[in-house]
């Protein structure tokens, strides 16, 4: 039996790159939670519970997360065998509803752990394992200005970074974003992927016109143009407008991911490992899509290294993934809380190798951004800035 011996649960922040402005939030700093979890025999396992802009996002915040873990999963951990992956988040799921952030953190813990003392990658315990080794990743063009997108674009471009731009949009009049959006799609045109997420800030109405004129403008997908709770207003754009609507908001998890399907609410799934509860959740969500004939997107939270170590891990197992990843949270951070770097290159990102996650954190970066130690003069979000 393995048992626990130490959990150790910190709040991180690292400033962003520059501002990121989305149509709830404009963000500063990137807060992680980060769990690390060690057995009696030493064996040390680690997660990552991040959202976005505190609570400007959803209902979990980065404050409630390390709550959630320290007050009610750690005792539970402590009675449970942490090499049964799946029997210790049954325990968990029995005694803690909701919390799916703070569960996928644990979970991920755990599936490091497990995948260290077997010597395989995490991907290698999730449904039939990996098929894929590298993953298309877009960038976010999110600092609001067209011509500085632009440029941001081509940069990308140049390095052969990302060929996939997705751009925040919602704060503007709906012809104000489409042109900006336009003007975008026209300079890129022939060379990348422009989509949008409007962050559910349209209402219907607002999201006919705007969906329309985004396929006139040469958008590819929409994501969560409304609220994530209004699947029948879903299904009508969905099955009203050329443009494919990717949900997000709208998904929390298998049983979501199955209304919306009957629904026909979406034509993509943005997967989130943090909003779907956990890797194993978000397999089957997966699944849902894909027998549904929905396409597959893999989303972020804008997580650091070991988030997206973890989304990435899942999304290799996963055989029709179209609409490509997102997994781009790290390079958005000033700096890197992993003593190895993701490697990014040829528009992709390469899945880690090693046993469990398949990184290591750096303890001399993770002592200076450690809120409990020394926290940097950076507000990490200017809520409806």
């Amino acid at each position: 039996m393995a048992s626990l011996s130490h959990a150790d649960t910190f709040i991180v922040d690292v400033p962003t790159i520059r501002p990121h402005v989305l149509a709830m939030a404009t963000m500063h700093a990137q807060t992680m939670v980060i769990v690390r979890l060690t057995d009696a025999d030493g064996v040390q396992g680690i997660g990552e519970g991040t959202t976005i802009g505190g609570l400007s996002y959803g209902p979990e915040s980065p404050e409630s997360i390390k709550s959630a873990i320290d007050t009610y999963i750690v005792p539970i951990l402590e009675t449970c065998d942490l090499s049964q992956v799946g029997a210790t988040m049954a325990k968990i799921a029995r005694n803690v509803r909701d919390n799916h952030f703070a569960k996928c953190a644990v979970e991920s813990a755990l599936l490091d752990m497990a995948g260290k003392r077997l010597g395989v990658p995490a991907s290698e315990l999730i449904g039939g394992g990996r098929v894929r080794e590298s993953l298309p990743v877009a960038w976010t063009l999110a600092s609001g200005d067209t011509a500085r997108d632009i440029a941001e674009g081509e940069e990308m471009l140049a390095l052969r970074r990302h060929n996939i731009f997705k751009l925040k949009i919602g704060k503007r009049a709906v012809r104000d974003d489409v042109a900006h959006v336009g003007a975008i799609c026209k300079a890129l045109a022939g060379r990348a992927s422009i989509r949008v997420d409007v962050n559910q800030n349209w209402s219907e109405d607002q999201a006919k016109l705007g969906m329309a004129m985004l396929h006139d403008v040469g958008c590819d997908l929409v994501e969560q143009p409304i609220a994530g709770d209004d699947i029948a207003a879903m299904a009508r754009l969905s099955q009203a407008q050329t443009v494919p609507l990717m949900a997000d908001e709208a998904l929390h998890g298998p049983r979501s991911a199955l209304r919306l399907a009957a629904a026909g609410g979406a034509g993509v799934f943005a997967l989130k490992i943090a909003q779907s509860g956990g890797l194993f959740a978000t397999a089957e969500v997966a699944a849902i899509g894909q027998a549904a004939g929905i396409g597959l997107y893999g989303g972020t939270m804008l997580e650091g290294g070991i988030g997206t170590a973890a989304s990435a891990q899942v999304f290799a197992t996963l055989p029709n993934l179209a609409w490509g990843t997102e997994l781009f949270g790290p390079l958005l951070q000033t700096e890197e809380v992993l003593a190895e770097p993701l490697h990014y290159a040829d528009f992709s990102l390469t899945v880690p190798t090693g046993p469990g996650l398949g990184v290591t954190l750096d303890e001399d970066k993770l002592a200076r951004f450690r809120r409990d130690r020394t926290a940097p003069s950076v507000h990490p979000v200017s809520a409806g800035a």
